[in-house]
């Protein structure tokens, strides 16, 4: 059974402030900063930028910076990183940068935090100017960063000897992000909210989602599994007109695939290109449980996300939406929040 709109979990965005072909980092962060304040208005809950380096089709380079000029321009939305990957920064570093943003805007900041490099070997390197990348770090460094943002779980920690700012009067939300079962696990066991990364589509399936939940153990920020699942999401006035501009983002997840970042193609370019031109042709849209991804009408994109919430168990939904004109994605925002009932 379809729940009522007032049964439906919260529904945030995840942005990648994306760079179209022939275009400018400056239009793609304009761009970001317009759909945010859309989605301030229409009443999403969330509102992410991601961190991706040395990238020509991501503009998304330094989330704070970015979440510090969104929440400036917004008023309601809470504002976070989806994620900060936690492996290129020091965490006192991470800290002072959110800390300030909390006391900036308190109660409006998330710090979504990832175990991957977001980049390749060689600029993960050069960003920590090490090549020295060894895993077993993470846990201990997340440990670090959340007891210098008012967590403090055990002893020896940075917190100890360190303040991430003078004097905070609230602390902002640590999310873990990932789209494996290592993340999944190690959420639960902090008792952490987890973002389970499904717009990946790596088919994957849904088992990181149970396993997050058989790992969790409550913590003073959680008494009970808090699971955000992402989505691929464009909404249009037909199915057809959905398909054609979601092309770009198939066009791009394919090319990424094989290695390649380039910009943004044209709705035009990647329906010649994935019809059997340069690129072989993309996989048909499967359910959204399955491939991460629908677009399509307002009925059957609410209907897709209602059986993906059904089956992950989530308590909130991320949208990602990718097309090369700003008002595409705006009014496939507008649908879907009317649509879901916010």
């Amino acid at each position: 059974m379809t729940p009522t709109s007032s049964a439906r979990i919260p529904l945030s965005i995840l942005d990648l402030a994306l760079v179209n072909a022939g275009s400018t980092s400056a239009r793609a962060l304009s761009d970001s900063t317009e759909v945010a304040r859309v989605a301030d208005r229409l009443g999403y809950h969330r509102f992410w930028v991601a961190e991706h380096h040395n990238m020509p089709s991501v503009a998304s380079t330094t989330p704070p910076v970015l979440m510090a000029h969104i929440a400036a321009r917004t008023e309601r939305i809470k504002v976070g990183s989806g994620g900060i990957m936690l492996p290129n920064h020091a965490p006192l570093v991470v800290a002072e940068h959110i800390a300030a943003l909390e006391a900036l805007h308190p109660g409006r900041v998330d710090v979504g935090i990832g175990r991957a490099p977001g980049s390749d070997p060689a600029t993960a390197a050069a960003l920590r100017r090490s090549d020295r990348l060894d895993v077993d770090d993470f846990p201990r460094d997340l440990l670090d960063l959340m007891g210098l943002l008012g967590d403090e779980r055990g002893e020896g920690g940075l917190w100890q000897r360190f303040r991430a700012t003078p004097v905070a009067s609230s602390s902002p939300e640590v999310v873990l992000l990932g789209s494996s079962g290592y993340s999944a696990q190690l959420a639960g066991i902090l008792g952490l909210p987890f973002s389970f990364a499904h717009h990946f589509g790596m088919g994957a399936g849904l088992g990181a989602a149970e396993l997050y939940r058989s790992a969790f153990r409550p913590s003073p920020v959680l008494d009970e599994p808090y699971l955000i699942i992402t989505a691929n999401v464009l909404v249009a006035d037909t199915a057809e007109e959905a398909a054609f501009q979601a092309g770009p983002g198939r066009l791009m997840t394919r090319l990424i695939r094989s290695g390649r970042f380039d910009p943004l193609r044209t709705p035009e370019e990647a329906e010649r290109l994935l019809a059997g031109g340069a690129e072989a042709p993309a996989d048909p849209i499967r359910s959204v449980v399955t491939s991460g991804r629908v677009a399509s009408t307002p009925d059957v994109v609410v209907t897709e996300l209602d059986d993906l919430v059904e089956a992950s168990g989530a308590q909130e939904l991320m949208v990602s939406t990718v097309a090369h004109d700003l008002d595409v994605r705006v009014r496939s925002f507008e649908m879907l929040a009317e649509a879901w009932g916010i």
